[in-house]
């Protein structure tokens, strides 16, 4: 028997961020140990031209720019919406286009049902190194979709 999932007795306050800090945190700094190992390299050879110091240190930024890009994925909450930043895309939601939030598992990341029959990934909430947390920040967006979505704030917001 599972137990019921636990409901959220408070929303956050908005602004609200959801990223997935501790991926972030490896990313950024396997990237910049790879800029500093390359980087090293291409000094301390003897036998590479300036062309070719110049090209290890622009491959190491490079490399770096990548991973940067894989930690960028990020979920803004606010009182007018979402605003889901992916590894290239950002695309700004009302709460009234989002339907439901689903991680189910074995998913990589939430996904977003939204009012247009289509699912959106939104990688800013992704289990794969505290998926602790993850379950929470989705449990937390999914409470905050209900009550934005639902028209719920709309009677005490305009009184």
């Amino acid at each position: 028997m599972s137990a019921p999932e636990p409901r959220l007795t408070e929303l956050p306050a908005l602004p609200a961020t959801f990223r997935p800090t501790l991926t972030r945190v490896v990313l950024l700094a396997v990237g910049a140990a790879t800029f500093v190992v390359i980087s090293a390299v291409a000094v301390i050879l003897e036998n590479l031209s300036p062309g070719e110091r110049t090209s290890f240190v622009f491959v190491a930024l490079l490399f770096f720019g990548v991973l940067a890009l894989l930690g960028r994925p990020h979920i803004t909450a606010d009182a007018a919406g979402v605003t889901v930043v992916n590894i290239t895309r950002t695309r700004r939601l009302a709460w009234a286009e989002i339907l439901r939030v689903n991680l189910r598992a074995g998913d990589p990341w939430v996904f977003l049902d939204l009012s247009d029959g289509t699912s959106m990934p939104a990688l800013g909430i992704q289990p794969g190194l505290a998926k602790g947390r993850a379950i929470r920040d989705a449990r937390t967006l999914r409470a905050l979709v209900e009550f934005h979505g639902s028209g719920v704030n709309d009677a005490t917001e305009n009184g």
